[in-house]
């Protein structure tokens, strides 16, 4: 069921990481669980950027995007995190071997899915569009995803905690420069003319 072990992640993660492995959802149920929480973040940046309006100090005027910029941003970012989490799951995969596990790529995606939800629930702070706010609620946010990658991976994967350790930081090694290379690509977009339309 999408979202059923949403609620044990964030009160009891180890003990919800054990349900998650006894009872393996199918590839479709995960992939409606991203494809359901990545729009969280979508539809709030939309309505933060084009209609409550950006203020990266919280004082003076605000700044909006016009409807055409905020839909396609949002749009991007929808698809953007997808195959953020597709990716990652393919890193889980594809290093699980290096560490002795012999996970299906089902798990690992389980795995992705769930580790990158607090990230996704992040992006509620976009309807409070102030730079200072939303950059402590995303350092929760990363702080508590990167938590259930060290928790789940263990027993997600079954191997020892010790390694769960290394294949854990490896994976989060691996994501941060993912990262970074979509930033790049960002940064280049958006000096090509495809960065967001400020509205008069």
């Amino acid at each position: 069921m999408i979202l059923n072990h949403l609620m044990g992640l964030y009160t009891h993660p180890k003990k919800e990481w054990h349900t998650i492995e006894q009872n393996h959802e199918s590839l479709k149920s995960s992939l409606s669980h991203i494809l359901l929480v990545a729009l969280i973040p979508a539809i709030c940046a939309y309505i933060g950027s084009a209609h409550i309006g950006w203020n990266p100090t919280g004082e003076g005027e605000k700044l909006f995007l016009t409807d055409q910029s905020a839909m396609l941003m949002s749009v991007g970012m929808y698809f953007g995190l997808i195959a953020g989490v597709f990716a990652l799951a393919y890193l889980s995969f594809w290093m699980a071997k290096t560490f002795d596990s012999t996970p299906t790529f089902t798990q690992a995606l389980e795995l992705a899915s769930y580790t990158a939800t607090p990230l996704f629930m992040v992006g509620l702070s976009a309807l409070f569009p102030v730079l200072w706010f939303m950059m402590v609620v995303a350092l929760f946010g990363i702080a508590y995803s990167v938590y259930l990658l060290y928790t789940g991976i263990p027993i997600i994967m079954n191997i020892p905690e010790e390694k769960g350790f290394i294949y854990s930081s490896s994976v989060v090694t691996c994501g941060l420069v993912l990262l970074v290379a979509l930033m790049a690509a960002s940064v280049i977009l958006w000096s090509n003319g495809f960065g967001p339309a400020i509205a008069n």
